[in-house]
């Protein structure tokens, strides 16, 4: 069995990035998975961790290939992101994305790999997620939301190729259809002002636009029941995460495979998520997240 291959985005956290990679080695296939590590520049002078990162880097095993691309100017998370999956598609017709910041569980390439190709010819379906909230209630093993998702991530180049970087485009047509209370998660999470600022220039997310390319080609995004993915940059070391325990999960630690549902929306999920968000208003989403 080909395995799809694994972009890491990375930059200056050596000891997240250890982290990372620590538990993504504990996954079986990873000795068969080719790994490419996308290194971004320092921004400036002062910036420390990067040179530490990319000595590290280079004496990595346990994959099938390591291959590192090291930029030569600082690109920036949205830059880099957007460069890499779409040069790195360009070469495969599936990927597996992860940033440095996350901790992924031993059986997270199995569920990746599972999704990617069970829903590889669904049009319908524009992407896989190995995160989910921490949420009240028992969700489904498997579920769909509209739009897509970034802690922890697969796509194919057939719905990457639908990822729209002008975010006036987007903001035009989710308010021309109506459809701003929907995008919000039911006015749960604020993407549609996230949307803007990254418009005003006040953020670079490049994270909402592939959420709304997604919502607007009405695509869905697999969700496993219980989280494979936990993210360990909420404490103030990165750019958009404030320090906070609120997204705190366990990640699995066991497997049994997943099988194909019907390519629809869980109401039920889309407002166990909507709960999760309305319950941490107590700590407002502008003072967790540099929106």
């Amino acid at each position: 069995m080909l395995y799809a291959p694994i972009a890491l985005f990375v930059y200056n956290r050596p000891r997240h990035t250890k982290n990372l990679i620590d538990s993504l080695r504990k996954n079986r296939e990873a000795a068969e998975s080719d790994l490419i590590i996308i290194s971004d520049a320092p921004k400036h002078e002062k910036v420390t961790g990067v040179q530490e990162v990319r000595e590290y880097i280079k004496s990595l095993t346990g994959f099938r290939s390591v291959r590192i691309i090291e930029r030569s100017e600082n690109y920036g998370l949205a830059r880099n992101i957007i460069g890499g999956v779409t040069a790195l598609l360009e070469e495969s017709d599936r990927l597996i994305v992860l940033e440095d910041d996350l901790i992924v569980s031993p059986y997270f390439l199995s569920y990746m790999n599972d999704g990617l190709n069970l829903y590889a010819d669904d049009e319908k379906v524009g992407s896989i997620h190995g995160y989910v909230y921490p949420v009240k209630e028992q969700l489904p093993e498997t579920f769909f939301l509209r739009g897509g998702d970034c802690w922890g991530w697969a796509t194919w180049k057939r719905a990457w190729s639908f990822f729209e970087p002008d975010g006036r485009k987007l903001l035009s047509e989710i308010k021309k259809r109506g459809l701003i209370r929907d995008f919000d998660l039911n006015n749960a999470y604020p993407y549609y002002r996230m949307l803007q600022k990254q418009v005003q220039g006040k953020n670079s997310s490049w994270a909402v636009r592939w959420h709304a390319s997604l919502f607007l080609r009405d695509m869905l995004t697999l969700y496993p029941g219980s989280s494979f993915v936990n993210n360990q940059g909420a404490d103030d070391s990165g750019t958009h995460l404030k320090s906070t325990n609120v997204f705190e999960v366990p990640v699995a630690q066991s497997y049994n495979g997943i099988e194909k549902i019907s390519t629809e929306e869980s109401e039920a999920a889309k407002n166990s998520f909507s709960r999760f968000f309305f319950s941490i208003h107590s700590n407002p989403l502008k003072r967790i997240f540099r929106l």
